[in-house]
């Protein structure tokens, strides 16, 4: 009966709290949130190494674009959630 108390207790005071947003350019940057031209530019890079590696089998530019996706990939997902307001 006390471990219900408790869990009720804990379960009626969670909150989420959401931190305010930070205000500077410098600061959205840190804080991890990419930017339309950010995420623009790093697909432009991919493509481009795609590109590359397709028509010249170069293994530089496979193991770049390898390197370049991933995070590229991130960014644009994080916009996209920004853009949806989730």
């Amino acid at each position: 009966m006390c471990r219900d108390r408790r869990l009720d207790r804990r379960l009626r005071t969670l909150r989420l709290r959401r931190r305010p947003g930070p205000t500077r350019p410098s600061a959205r940057i840190a804080s991890g949130r990419p930017h339309g031209r950010t995420v623009a530019a790093l697909l432009a890079v991919s493509v481009a190494l795609m590109v590359t590696g397709i028509v010249t089998s170069a293994p530089w530019a496979i193991g770049a674009f390898a390197a370049v996706w991933p995070p590229t990939l991130f960014a644009a997902f994080r916009l996209l959630c920004r853009w949806s307001g989730g």
